[in-house]
């Protein structure tokens, strides 16, 4: 009986001492537990996308590419198709299937494995939110007791909604709704039975199951989890068996889906996101909406890609990228050219056979094409880097040769054509001459080929762009548009220099006393330098720092006529928009909307405005951020009349082909024409093209041959729809009856007379030539008028 007694003492104690060990441990797991309410608002790591005015996703960064969505967007088939897979209980247990842990615990008694099946779905959560991925017993202990306290605290649906955005599915995609997107190219909605049966067999092996890299594999695994969902009575027969019939081939898409080409835009956008919010920007879900709109990035890119291959065309060809050895395999041969990247739309070729009339090219997807003579007669061997070309081919072998990597662009119609990367670059800017808002940026001929953005960080030499600012500085000097200057041999001598400097036109000719306008409107070298002469460099720079410019980067020298400082398009762009809004300094601005991941607006563009109107007291309003006026209105006026002056009669005269009389600009080119530029605008939109190449040398071309034609073909796009809208004439501007060739008042009898534009205070002293000046008289408005020039 004692025995017994001490048996049953023994025992108890034992089980008091298991309780007492078990609380105790179970109280140092749990007091090391993480809270887990913050599951109600956790922050799941979503990428930055960046995305034009109009919603077009331009670009994703971040490793995990993921969509959150509400469970009530996941259809109920696929919230089945899982369950029915990995926690077939999940409505019925407490967040712990402990029949499923039994079967698990008495599989590993029984054959030492540690096997699946013990998880369920808020396991899952847990783990994958709290823990590391380390397989001990601790951890699963922990696990245990997160699962049920998150049972405790959340609704079954919220676990499941947590899981559906959490699990990896594979190739990046985090989340149900980007593995839609992954493998599909379908938003949730637009799934099959058969796709959603895929997804839902994704998480346990996401590489070994993959459709991808492993179609078998996926067949298998999908077909499990169709068996899985007609067992639970989730489907019918008939529904399985067309389900398990469909081909697994159904995967079309593993990239991101881009709405909008403008990588230049996007690196820009990035950049300021990692400067703003460390290495969290590419987690924290931030959808940041550009200034860009769609349609005219297009044409940006389409303008400058056009110009830059036509260019290229026509100095010649510089022959094949590379040269093969022809003796390996074919298929080898396709691997090596995949490896090499397609710059624009020009794909890599290697040519395979060549007679006098074709050859046939070899493409990296193992296709072979034929490229016909007639889209190789335009390779004329470039000479002397582009000064000239050779004599014209005759046949298909003067061009290519077998072994020969080329480049290649197909055309709409299924063509091919001989292309090659350009040399040269180009950049693009346009903005908004009222508000700074940035329409379109292209930095280069491709963001693959180069990372540079010329927009932004390309200092080069603006040439006579800079004319229009010398102008301004010598009309607030007391010049006008009819002062005469005379065009003729310069001399300079510059103190301590060696050598004096003599200025030249660009077609080495004179034309002797001319007025301002006509000067700027031919682009005369040499009166540009006699204004700088009078007016002395050091002022004519002090003077341009107003635009934004850097004055570091302005040489007080004789040259700064010329346009001999270094500019970025950007710096140009902003400065000109000066004379298209009227005076006013404005700044350029990219990003107009910051929002987080839920949607909430963090951030809204605020930008500085050029209003005409604001400046009467009357009309001053305390809801706009106001631009400082830099130029006064009579003189932004007169330069304005002027630069469109370029485009009726002068070196911008090309861009009659938009047919509107609201446009000024001015060409650009610099000393052996290393830049050649075209800056143009009406007072809604505003262009800046740029060409040249890295390490400067002779384009052999001008602004109005190279530059202009590109900057025509994007304003054909950005200017469609776009009524006409001039610069509305200030108070103080009056019109007066001059004599063209000595820019004197004259009147109606003489045959050289014309009407020229004034500042009021600044006209010539004859009251009965000076009228109010209406429609910008001196650009010929009415019959009474004479041409300008």
């Amino acid at each position: 009986m004692h025995f017994f007694r001490f048996l049953f003492q023994a025992f108890l104690l034992i089980v008091i001492g298991v309780i007492i060990f078990a609380a105790i441990a179970l109280w140092y797991l749990n007091k090391d537990l993480p809270d887990v309410s913050s599951l109600k608002t956790v922050q799941m790591q979503v990428p930055l996308r960046v995305y034009s005015a109009d919603n077009k996703l331009i670009a994703e960064f971040g490793e995990k590419r993921r969509e959150p969505v509400s469970l009530d967007q996941i259809p109920k088939l696929l919230q089945e198709a899982l369950i029915a897979t990995e926690d077939q209980r999940f409505y019925e247990h407490s967040g712990v299937d402990f029949l499923g842990l039994a079967r698990a615990s008495l599989e590993l008694v029984l054959t030492g494995k540690k096997v699946q099946g013990g998880s369920t779905l808020t396991m899952q959560v847990a783990r994958n939110f709290f823990l590391d991925r380390k397989k001990t017993y601790i951890r699963k202990l922990r696990e245990i007791m997160l699962s049920l306290k998150i049972s405790h605290e959340m609704s079954k649906d919220k676990v499941l909604e947590l899981y559906l955005n959490e699990v990896y599915f594979g190739k990046r995609a985090y989340g149900v709704a980007a593995a839609a997107r992954v493998y599909y190219d379908r938003s949730l909605d637009q799934l099959t039975l058969a796709q959603m049966a895929m997804l839902a067999g994704l998480p346990q092996a996401p590489s070994a199951v993959n459709p991808v890299s492993n179609p078998k594999g996926a067949f298998d695994r999908r077909h499990h989890v169709l068996e899985r969902m007609l067992e639970q009575n989730y489907i019918t027969k008939k529904q399985f068996a067309e389900a398990d019939a469909e081909p697994i081939a159904a995967v079309t898409n593993r990239s991101i889906r881009i709405g909008l080409q403008a990588p230049y835009i996007a690196e820009m956008v990035r950049d300021a996101m990692v400067k703003q919010y460390g290495d969290d920007a590419y987690i924290l879900g931030l959808s940041v909406t550009t200034t860009v709109n769609s349609t005219d990035q297009l044409a940006a890119n389409n303008a400058l890609e056009a110009g830059l291959l036509q260019y290229d065309q026509a100095h010649g060809y510089r022959g094949a990228e590379d040269h093969w050895d022809m003796t390996s395999d074919p298929t080898q041969l396709a691997a090596h050219l995949r490896q090499l990247p397609t710059i624009a739309d020009l794909q890599p070729g290697l040519v395979l056979s060549v007679n006098d009339e074709d050859a046939q090219v070899l493409l990296g997807n193992k296709k072979t094409i034929t490229l016909p003579w007639s889209s190789m007669q335009w390779a004329r061997k470039q000479m002397a880097q582009g000064k000239w070309v050779g004599k014209k081919p005759e046949q298909a072998t003067d061009v290519v040769k077998v072994g020969d990597v080329i480049r290649l662009q197909q055309y709409q119609n299924g063509t091919w054509n001989l292309r090659q990367v350009p040399e040269a670059e180009a950049a693009l800017i346009s903005l908004n001459p009222e508000n700074g808002s940035i329409l379109a940026i292209v930095g280069g001929f491709n963001f693959t080929k180069s990372k540079f953005n010329r927009v932004t960080s390309a200092y080069r030499q603006p040439g006579s762009g800079f004319k229009p600012f010398i102008y301004s500085a010598a009309l607030d000097k007391g010049y006008t548009l009819a002062s005469i200057v005379n065009d003729a041999p310069l001399t300079i001598t510059i103190p301590g220099a060696a050598e004096v400097w003599r200025p030249q036109n660009d077609e080495r000719d004179f034309n002797g006393p001319v007025r301002l306008r006509y000067a700027l409107m031919r682009s005369l070298n040499l009166v540009s330098a006699r204004l700088v002469q009078d007016m002395t460099p050091k002022y004519v720079v002090n003077y341009a720092k107003r635009f934004g410019f850097d004055e570091q980067a302005l040489p007080e020298t004789y040259s700064i006529a010329l346009g001999a400082g270094l500019v970025t398009p950007l710096e140009l762009a902003r400065a000109m928009a000066t004379f298209a809004n009227g005076g006013f300094l404005i700044t350029p601005y990219l990003i107009n909307t910051i929002k987080d991941a839920h949607d909430k607006v963090i951030f809204q563009a605020d930008p500085t405005v050029a209003c005409l109107s604001c400046e009467n007291s009357k009309n001053k309003t305390a809801d706009k951020n106001l631009a400082p006026r830099i130029v006064n209105a009579q003189t932004a006026y007169l330069i304005n009349s002027a630069m469109k002056s370029v485009i009726t009669g002068g070196t911008g005269r090309p861009a009659l082909v938009l047919g509107r009389t609201d446009l000024a600009g001015k060409t650009g080119t610099t000393n052996d024409q290393k830049d050649v530029w075209f800056d143009g605008y009406n007072t809604q939109v505003l262009a800046i093209t740029w060409i040249g190449f890295d390490t400067p040398r002779s384009t052999y071309a001008y602004g109005a041959t190279l530059a202009l034609p590109m900057w025509i073909d994007y304003m054909k796009v950005a200017l469609k729809g776009v009524p006409e809208s001039n610069l509305p004439q200030p108070p103080g501007i009056v019109s007066v009856r001059i004599n063209s060739e000595t820019g004197q008042p004259t009147d109606a009898s003489d045959k050289n007379a014309m009407f020229e534009i004034f500042r009021k205070d600044h006209a010539p002293h004859v009251s009965q030539s000076a009228t109010p000046a209406e429609n910008a008289a001196g650009e010929g408005s009415n019959g009474s008028e004479q041409p300008i020039f």
